[in-house]
């Protein structure tokens, strides 16, 4: 329910330093973080706990399951209650916010893992969260790519609300989530752009502009709170920080190779390459969510509906056409899309699975052609703060999406004083150039003036074909990066193996199989404990770096 505030109260921090809720939790937590160096025989005093992050990269279901084997093979060898945060974007976000469903998740990883390998939550959930999401003002394509991925991904409704951790005591790492603004990540300053969420606050990292969490979404001008609105749960959190579908770019990426004929595409194709590409893995989503075979057979029909028309009358884009006839074509095609989809959504045998099929197009058809995606309410809007973009100040509502868009690891929320990091351990699971989280991290830093270890040319030249751990050293003010790669030289036997993983487990795909799902977990948990001596070296160093600053 809605509800109206005095309109006098001020709800925005503005500041650099750490709020008072996430100072007494790391706080807490170092007292963990003592008694785990205790036991390793590290000599440590309260003064000196170093400061201690994990960075899990995305990289859709592949990040998701890497980071759950990797925090399990932590825990097996001590090495979990050394961490004072946990951060994470894009597909690692979907396991991160399952596995703090749970107060005691360091104890409990078991029940993460078996989680991953059990059954998908049935459509008939998925679809009742949906029906009240519809109902919302800020419905978007984040609400229905979050419940398919909650519900056929990660395999919980998740229904909590991050600020609900808010109370918790310090038994688990400090989680921060990240994500971007849509119109800053494409046309505003650097300041703009990243977006970090935790239990306490919500709000850009850089401009130092913060709310609560549980006030997110809820309506405001000139810093001034006029209506709260109920605090989005975790499977529409998920949804935001998971939508690298949101921008069209990602969908480019997607073109099949006889569309790309001439390296260019022009906007009439993207509307077109957007509304398959959404359906594709909107299909692929749902299958997940079914286990009777008849259900899914009708689903692999409409999948390859959806392929055949894709491919279809290639020789019309191959013609030479002005951008009118293209525009035109497209548009046509755009619609027989939709229309294919409604006809087989019809062809139906009457029962449950036409009834939540024609459910759910009901909901998803309008939002793929408005294209909509992480709409929230603008706590800045008419902001009275010369340092906010423009852009910020004037628009009710802003657009938030999957944060690996820009840097495919948080690195800038974990940079400079505020959180005073000292080592950053960070798995790689990411698709694409290896190295270029780090190369991309570098020049982030270097634009906002805070400090990034140096990155030897050397290692960039092993990129088709990676060690399994790099350490970059850090100076006094620069944190010293572990960085280890999911696929590697300890278990690639040569450069075309490695390049064969990553495209055996490209991101883009349908939802793994129980198998996939298994070797992921594995190769992540091996990677921890081969590299579990540099890790404890590592440690050791920023306990001495701690002392040393003190």
């Amino acid at each position: 329910m809605e509800q109206k505030t005095a309109a006098s109260k001020k709800a925005i921090r503005q500041s650099q330093s750490l709020c008072a809720g996430e100072h007494d939790y790391v706080h807490q937590r170092k007292r963990v973080v003592l008694e785990s160096l205790s036991s390793l025989g590290i000599n440590c005093t309260t003064d000196s706990v170093p400061h201690i992050a994990l960075l899990a990269s995305g990289g859709g279901q592949r990040a998701a399951v890497g980071l759950v084997g990797s925090l399990y093979q932590m825990e097996k060898e001590h090495l979990l209650d050394m961490l004072l945060y946990l951060g994470s974007v894009s597909g690692s976000t979907w396991s991160m916010s399952s596995i703090y469903n749970d107060p005691q998740w360091s104890d409990n990883l078991g029940t993460a893992v078996s989680r991953l390998l059990g059954p998908g939550v049935p459509l008939e959930e998925a679809l009742a969260w949906l029906g009240e999401r519809a109902k919302e003002e800020h419905f978007s394509l984040s609400d229905i790519w979050g419940v398919l991925t909650s519900a056929g991904i990660m395999k919980q409704m998740d229904l909590r609300h991050l600020s609900d951790e808010a109370s918790r005591k310090a038994t688990n790492p400090y989680p921060i989530y990240s994500a971007i603004e849509k119109h800053c990540y494409s046309h505003g300053p650097i300041q703009g752009k990243w977006f970090e969420v935790t239990p306490h606050e919500a709000g850009f990292t850089e401009l130092g502009v913060f709310v609560e969490t549980s006030l997110l979404g809820s309506k405001f001008q000139n810093g001034k709170l006029l209506v709260k609105k109920p605090e989005m749960d975790m499977v529409k959190l998920q949804g935001i920080l998971g939508s690298a579908l949101a921008l069209d770019q990602t969908i480019k990426d997607l073109i099949p190779p006889w569309l790309n004929v001439s390296g260019q595409i022009d906007s009439a194709a993207e509307d077109y390459l957007r509304v398959y590409n959404a359906l594709n893995k909107l299909v692929a989503l749902t299958r997940s969510t079914i286990k009777d075979p008849t259900a899914l057979s009708y689903l692999d029909k409409l999948q390859k509906i959806l392929e055949d028309m894709l491919n279809h009358d290639k020789s019309v884009w191959l013609e030479s056409k002005s951008s009118e006839e293209r525009k035109s074509i497209f548009g046509k095609w755009s619609l027989e899309l939709m229309a294919a989809v409604q006809t087989w959504s019809q062809s139906l045998e009457d029962g449950a699975l036409k009834t939540n099929v024609s459910l759910l197009t009901k909901q998803v058809l309008p939002m793929i052609m408005k294209w909509e995606w992480g709409t929230t309410g603008n706590f800045l809007y008419q902001y009275q703060d010369s340092t906010v973009p423009p852009y910020l100040r004037s628009t009710e509502t802003f657009h938030l999406m999957d944060a690996g868009l820009l840097i495919n690891v948080p690195y800038p929320s974990f940079l400079g004083e505020k959180r005073d990091i000292d080592l950053i351990i960070a798995p790689e699971y990411s698709a694409g150039n290896m190295f270029e989280t780090l190369t991309l991290a570098r020049d982030y830093a270097a634009e906002v003036k805070k400090p990034f270890p140096e990155i030897d040319a050397k290692i960039l030249e092993e990129r088709d074909w990676p060690k399994g751990c790099y350490v970059l050293k850090g100076k006094v003010k620069e944190p010293t990066i572990v960085y280890m790669p999911l696929f590697n030289r300890h278990n690639c036997k040569d450069a075309a193996e490695f390049k064969a993983k990553m495209e055996e487990f490209s991101t883009f795909q349908r939802p793994y199989s129980q198998e996939k799902i298994e070797f992921v977990l594995e190769t992540a948990k091996a990677n921890i404990k081969t590299n579990k001596e540099t890790l404890l070296r590592e440690i050791k160093k920023a306990v001495l770096r701690r002392h040393n600053k003190k």
